[in-house]
C-alpha cells in the first residue's frame, strides 16, 4: 500500500524542518506575553487589534482577534507576517519598495504597515503582526509586545 510510504515520507520531511539544537526559537509563551503586551498598549488607546504572531519558519503561533476588530484583520495580519517571512523587513518597508517600484509584488502579500520581525539576541526568530488601526498604531502595538519579550525588530548586527 502506498499510503505508509508517504507518511514516513511526510513525517520525516516535517521533523527535519525543526530548528537545530540550540538554535534560537519563539516559544508559545513569548507569543503570548508579546501578544498580551500589544494588546495592553492597544487598549490604552482604545484600538481593537488582531495580533498573529509566527514563528521563523511562518508557522502560526497565537493569533488573538480583541473584541471590536473586524473579522477581515485577521486575513490582514496573516498576510503582513507572510511579508515579513519572505522579506525579512517591515511590511511597512516592503510597501515603500513596492511604491517605488524597487521589489516585485510577494504573492499573497500585504503592503501595509504594523508586520515587524522578530529578533531576539540578534537572531531572526519570527514575525508578528497587528491590524486594525493606523499602520503605524499597529506597529506601535506589536513595538509594545516586541519589547514585553526583551525582542527588537531589527537584528541588531
Amino acid at each position: 500500500m502506498i499510503r505508509k510510504p508517504l507518511l514516513a515520507i511526510a513525517l520525516a520531511a516535517f521533523f527535519g524542518c525543526a530548528p537545530p539544537e540550540g538554535e534560537a526559537q519563539l516559544t508559545m509563551a513569548q507569543a503570548q506575553a508579546a501578544v498580551d503586551a500589544a494588546e495592553t498598549e492597544a487598549r490604552a488607546n482604545d484600538w481593537n487589534l488582531t495580533i498573529f504572531v509566527a514563528d521563523a519558519e511562518g508557522a502560526p503561533l497565537y493569533l488573538r482577534r480583541m473584541d471590536g476588530a473586524s473579522p477581515r484583520t485577521t486575513d490582514i495580519v496573516m498576510r503582513k507576517v507572510h511579508v515579513v517571512i519572505t522579506t525579512g523587513g517591515t511590511s511597512g518597508a516592503y510597501g515603500a519598495a513596492l511604491a517605488a517600484g524597487t521589489v516585485d509584488s510577494i504573492p499573497g502579500g500585504i503592503h501595509y504597515e504594523g508586520g515587524l520581525p522578530i529578533f531576539v539576541d540578534g537572531e531572526f526568530v519570527g514575525a508578528m503582526a497587528a491590524s486594525g488601526a493606523r499602520g503605524s498604531e499597529d506597529a506601535q502595538a506589536v513595538r509594545a509586545g516586541l519589547a514585553a519579550i526583551g525582542a527588537t525588530s531589527e537584528s541588531g548586527m
